[in-house]
């Protein structure tokens, strides 16, 4: 019996000792980690509400532009793309001749945004668009010929020598 009550008091002078080990670290000469970088950083602001809906395009008056035109309709405030970006964008693409969609990522089926490099694989209206344009921006393009599909055209959709009007939605960057 004695031995049962020396070894339980024994435990128990154990456990209280340490638990005192980490409740005073300058006691101890243990410096804490700070705790900050060992979470998560915080979530990107949401995307403004005029970017949640399809913009409507309106093609401008007059003769279509023989240089790239950019219009902030909503500035960004988040990342700004590089000409070396990966974007995620959302948008739509008309003919300046008459307004007609021809391509909109809103219409893709899955109503997601789309991942493009404007390292490559896009026109060159949007590898000079986009740069500059911030996260949480809409962007309108309004891309001459030479900068799009020139007079080859793209299939049935795009005519030689058209100029294109692209609203862009910018979501992330890359």
């Amino acid at each position: 019996m004695i031995r049962i009550a020396t070894a339980l008091l024994a435990g128990v002078a154990l456990a209280v000792g340490l638990a005192g080990c980490g409740g005073s670290s300058k006691a101890q000469g243990v410096v804490q980690a700070p705790s900050e970088g060992l979470t998560a950083p915080p979530p990107p602001p949401p995307l403004p509400a005029a970017l949640e809906h399809k913009p409507t395009v309106t093609v401008p008056k007059g003769p279509p532009p023989n240089h790239l035109v950019k219009i902030d309709l909503v500035k960004g405030t988040g990342a700004a793309a590089t000409p070396s970006s990966t974007v995620t964008v959302q948008y739509v693409g008309v003919l300046y001749k008459n307004g007609k969609q021809f391509d909109a990522s809103w219409n893709d089926g899955s109503g997601q945004p789309i991942q493009l490099s404007l390292a490559g694989g896009v026109i060159k209206g949007w590898t000079q668009g986009i740069p500059g344009m911030r996260v949480g921006g809409r962007r309108e393009l309004i891309i001459p010929p030479s900068l799009a599909y020139a007079k080859k055209g793209a299939g049935s959709k795009i005519p030689p020598n058209s100029t294109l009007v692209f609203v862009v939605d910018l979501h992330d960057v890359s």
